[in-house]
């Protein structure tokens, strides 16, 4: 499986507002760790672990590294603002996200496995951890291990 490469700079990414706001760059980021969450709507795994799994991250994690969500749709089915919004409420999302150009432009740009793929960036902007899944015993598991190794060895206090 291809994966963007590590230790290089996060590319760009090509996103569309959903709710109106404007679309942050790569580099608006710079300076905290980022978690990238590549998502559809149409994705059982992403409604049912990877939406929760990143929502936990930027309720315990949010003051040390930042989440961001990119939602794709590689089948080509659009999705409204309204029903945007209605997933927003009803899975609680607590992390921004926007839409993913042209359905899956950057989808294809990052290499990404499928939904949900995780992408984790430093503080510097480059990737550090590129992984698709939401099994909690294995995606999700090592993701959240390397977040903790990003923290702890860049001298970010964590929370036990």
């Amino acid at each position: 499986m291809y994966t963007l490469p590590l230790n290089q700079t996060l590319p760009n990414w090509y996103l569309d507002p959903i709710f109106g706001e404007s679309v942050p760059e790569p580099q608006d980021f710079l300076g905290q760790p980022l978690l990238i969450l590549i998502f559809s709507l149409g994705c059982p795994g992403c409604l049912g672990r990877a939406i929760p799994f990143a929502n936990r991250v930027a309720y315990e994690k949010g003051d040390r590294l930042r989440v961001l969500g990119i939602h794709t749709n590689f089948e080509g089915v659009d999705f409204s603002e309204d029903q945007f919004q209605k997933a927003k409420e009803e899975f609680y999302i607590r992390f921004p996200f926007y839409k993913d150009q042209n359905f899956n432009t950057t989808f294809l740009d990052y290499m990404a496995g499928g939904t949900p793929h995780w992408i984790l960036v430093d503080e510097e902007g480059k990737v550090v951890y590129s992984i698709f899944g939401s099994d909690p015993n294995n995606a999700l598991l090592r993701l959240d291990l390397r977040m903790e190794e990003l923290l702890q060895g860049r001298g970010i206090e964590t929370k036990n």
